[in-house]
């Protein structure tokens, strides 16, 4: 599977998972908007290098892409220490972080580095 196809996917799982959450707890409400923003930016992001210009603006895509990754991490890390739903946000974990290896590995690739 592509990781255009994996963020697409991880990205339905996301909003899949966000909308579950209790949206009475305030601080659900306000990192479910921070995550559902950096997760999708993630496929955004891969989409918007496959119509790069050049391979520098690919490169420069993929790493934004990476760093949204990232920033999902973080988001889901927090919520896993605060909430109960600790099964579903290991395994959104786990594939954010496959997700992530794949664009490190694309980007360190495209810049000679491999």
């Amino acid at each position: 599977m592509s990781a255009k196809e994996k963020s697409y996917n991880f990205s339905k799982d996301i909003i899949l998972f966000i909308n579950k959450l209790d949206r009475k707890i305030y601080s659900n409400e306000v990192i479910g908007r921070q995550l559902l923003r950096s997760a999708t930016s993630i496929g955004a992001n891969i989409i918007e290098a496959q119509a790069g210009s050049s391979k520098k603006d690919f490169g420069n895509f993929l790493s934004h892409a990476l760093k949204s990754a990232n920033e999902t991490k973080y988001w889901l890390e927090l919520l896993n220490e605060t909430s109960r739903d600790e099964v579903e946000i290991k395994k959104l974990l786990q594939d954010v972080t496959g997700l992530s290896k794949i664009l490190a590995a694309s980007i360190l690739t495209i810049r000679g580095k491999r």
